[in-house]
Order: structure tokens, then sequence, then C-alpha cells
């Protein structure tokens, strides 16, 4: 494969001036000096809590080949080091980025929505690569900094490419959807997440519909036709001058529309219309939001120019993302246990969406379903109200047991059946013995909370413990 960046192309997208000696060419872009690959540009971001320009010496000692800084940090870089010297780094980054874009000859999808971003983004990977070379952004890169690095990273001959576009409040998608000009845009769904920043959900579908305005001429939007906001989504896309609608669902009005399902504990196995062709296909991970995201996948896929046929095989071979749904066998005293690991982030959305998979896990003769729900941010006022309305979605999806971390989780715990009730923590972590402890085989334990509650250290730890029970054990 040849270079991603030459230096002349990088010097003349960003307008850096050069010093030292760099590297001729760039095998890849990188803001992180722990993970940088010998040969890659490493851009010194100014962040939050950490700047890039602190870290540029240990990237060069790794291999980087070049170091993009800004002019009133230059000084301070080692004697000699291979820079490029820029006003601002990250406005340097986005440049780089409209230029990958302007080079590029891909077919390009952008994913919002306020649940299923990264699955949705995943699927895409997998399915369009069948047909083509792809590329996507790695994890949930999808922020101010997230998006344009990934495009930075978008190698002149791929074929296809799908991007992630996040945001916490109005105004952040649009310059984010300008940037990355997809063909084909997606909307997942539309649910009361970061509530703390809006006033109403329509605030919110309105905030995502700010990826219209991106959408390259003669586009389309992939929208979900079950969902309450969709007419006011398809108006937004109208107004934004995009080509075509397309909504996606179990709505008799569907354009992609979903026939049947199987849901199995492993797997779905789906029937469905997709743009007027009928498609039999498997979605190799469970979960009816998965199957419903699967359509708006394969819509996407279609539209682009892709074999429908082969895209939608490849579902077959879908796993989780870490966070969002992975499985994890345990070894527990007697036999064996199953960990769901949801830990990554959660809204009401995605925590439904969670304990409907939990309810499917298979379980032994004496197993039980075990959810270990934290606490859901930035639902502002109305956040203790949806944490109790979670009680009726464990009803429904037959939970047996449940544990509370944080001090919203502890609305839900106040109105759970005393029968129902594992445990209640402040902290996650506090958590750990009570559940490691009450686990036994054939068991089926599922881990969710939203990222600023730490439940992820919580699914280590008991991956650890009992895979370390499962080491004394095989000495024995």
């Amino acid at each position: 494969m040849g270079a991603l960046w030459t230096l002349d192309a990088l010097a003349k997208a960003t307008g850096a001036r050069l010093s030292g000696t760099p590297a001729r060419e760039f095998s890849g872009v990188s803001i992180d000096s722990r993970s940088i690959a010998a040969g890659e540009v490493f851009f010194a971001i100014k962040g939050d809590r950490v700047d890039g320009h602190d870290y540029v010496a240990d990237a060069l000692a790794r291999g980087a080949g070049l170091a993009v800084v800004a002019a009133d940090r230059a000084a301070g870089m080692p004697a000699g080091a291979p820079l490029a010297v820029v006003p601002d780094v990250l406005e340097a980054l986005r440049a780089l980025a409209r230029a990958a874009r302007a080079r590029s000859n891909a077919k390009v999808i952008a994913v919002t929505g306020s649940a299923g971003k990264t699955g949705t983004k995943e699927a895409l990977r997998l399915a369009l690569s069948h047909d083509g070379e792809t590329h996507a952004s790695v994890a949930s890169f999808n922020n101010h900094w997230g998006v344009p690095l990934s495009l930075a990273r978008l190698p002149a001959s791929a074929r296809y490419a799908a991007f992630e576009l996040g945001m916490n409040h109005a105004g952040e998608i649009e310059p984010l959807a300008r940037l990355v000009g997809p063909h084909v845009a997606i909307i997942t769904t539309i649910e009361p997440v970061h509530l703390e920043y809006f006033p109403d959900v329509e605030a919110i579908a309105d905030a995502k519909a700010e990826i219209f305005l991106g959408v390259e001429p003669g586009g389309a939007a992939v929208l979900p036709r079950d969902n309450p906001h969709f007419e006011r989504l398809a108006a937004a896309a109208r107004a934004a001058n995009v080509g075509r609608i397309v909504g996606f669902g179990e709505h008799a009005e569907a354009d992609v529309r979903l026939l049947d399902t199987a849901l199995l504990p492993d797997r779905s196995t789906v029937r469905a219309q997709i743009l007027g062709d009928d498609v039999t296909y498997k979605v190799g991970a469970p979960g009816k939001h998965l199957v419903l995201n699967s359509l708006a996948v394969l819509a996407a896929a279609k539209l682009a120019g892709a074999d429908l046929a082969m895209a939608a095989l490849a579902l077959a071979h879908l796993e989780p993302p870490s966070g969002r749904g992975r499985r994890i066998p345990l070894k527990v005293v007697g036999g064996k246990a199953l960990l769901i690991d949801e830990s990554y982030n959660a809204n009401p959305a995605s925590m439904r969406a969670a304990l409907e998979v939990l309810g499917q896990a298979p379980v032994g003769r004496s197993g039980r379903r075990i959810a270990v729900l934290g606490d859901m941010l930035e639902l502002g006022p109305d956040g203790p109200e949806l944490h109790r309305g979670l009680a009726e979605a464990i009803a429904a999806a037959r939970i047996d047991v449940v544990y509370c971390a944080g001090p919203l989780m502890r609305e839900l715990w106040e109105v759970l059946p005393a029968a129902q009730r594992g445990g209640y923590a402040e902290a996650a972590a506090d958590l750990e013995n009570d559940i490691a402890g009450a686990l036994h085989a054939g068991d089926a334990v599922m881990i969710k909370g939203s990222h600023g509650i730490r439940m992820s250290p919580l699914v280590d730890a008991l991956g650890r413990k009992f895979s370390a029970l499962a080491s004394a054990d095989a000495t024995v």
C-alpha cells in the first residue's frame, strides 16, 4: 500500500512551515503518542486535559516522521526536530481532513442518532468491505477532533467510507457533517438523551438533523420510520435539499421494511424488503435494535452502489464492539456463567435494548438473568423519572435480579419488587464483591451504565476474578 500522505501534499493542505528534516511520506495520522506507529505524522492537539505538545519528543522517539505543532510552541520543541508549524493544530487537522475528502472518490456514509451509532458504523464497515476497500472511523471517534482525524486517515484508494457523528449540544453536528460531506446520512433513532442540554426531544431531533446540511447534492437520508420524530426529520432533510428520503423499520410505509425476524439468543434471522429487493439474511449478534439498524445499513449500502447480496451475507459475521454487547464466558463454582458487557455508555433507549437482549440470553437450569445497572447521565430534570421507568422494561425482559449503582439508579431501586433487589451502592466498584459472591452456574449477567459511572472497571474485575478461578481449577 502506498503512502497515506506525502510531505508536499500535507504541507500544501495545512499551509505549514517546515523545519528540521521530515520524512517525505507518511503511513498514517495520529494524535496519541502512546499508540503512534513508525512513519506516521503526529498532530500535537491541545485537549481539555492534555496538551499534545508535551508529548512531541515521545512521538518522535517512537518513530513519527513529522510533528505538527502550533507556532507559539515551536521554540520549545527538541532541537532539529522534524516539524510542521501552523497557527492552530486542530484547524490544521481539519484542513488535512478537507483535503482527504476533496481527493477521495469514495462513497461516503455518515451515521448519527441517539443510540446505535458505533454499532451501525461497524456494521457498515463489515458490509461494505465485502464489496471494496472500506475506511471507517475507529472506536467512537465522533467529536470535533475524532471526525477530522478519521477523515484525514481516509486513503485515496478507498471505495467506501463510513463515519460516526456525535453531539452533546446543538450546533455540533453541522460542522462535522459539512466536513465529511456524506452521500448518505443515517439517523438511527431519536430518544431522550442529553436532555441536560436540550429543552425537549424535538430539539434533539433538530440537532441530529444538522447532518443533512452536509449531504452531497443528490444524496440520501436514511431515517427511522417507526420513530415519532420521523416526519420532523424528513421535513428537515427536504429543507436541506436532500435528494432522497428513505424510511426504515416495521412501518407499513417504510421504504426499507422489516417483514419478519427470529430473535435468537446469539443472533437473529431477518426477512426484509430493501428498496424493492426481498432479502433474507442473518445478523451475527442478538437484539431487535441491531436488526432494525441492519435495515439502515443495507439501505445505505444499496444507495452507495454496493452489492446488496454481499452486504447482507456479511452481516452474519457481525460482532458487538467492546462495551456494547460483547459476551464473556465466566468460570464460576459448579460450572459456567455468561457476562454481557454493555458498559460503554447508557441512555434510556440503549438500556431498554440491552435489557431485551439479556431477556433472550440463555441460562442454565437454575440460572438467573441478572442486570447490573449504573446511572444514565445527562438526562436533566427528567432523569429520576426515566430511571424509574426502566422497571417496566425489566419486567418485560423477565429479569430475575437487579443490582443498581449511582444516586439516580436509587430511583429505580426504590420501585423494584423486593424479590428482584440484588444490591445497591453509590459507586459501581462497591458492588463487585456482592455480585461475585452471588454468581453461580447457569447465570447470565449484563452490566450497563453511562461512561461517567465507571461500569467498565466492574466488567474487568469480574472477568479477572473468574478467569483466575478457571486458572486455579486448571492447576488442581
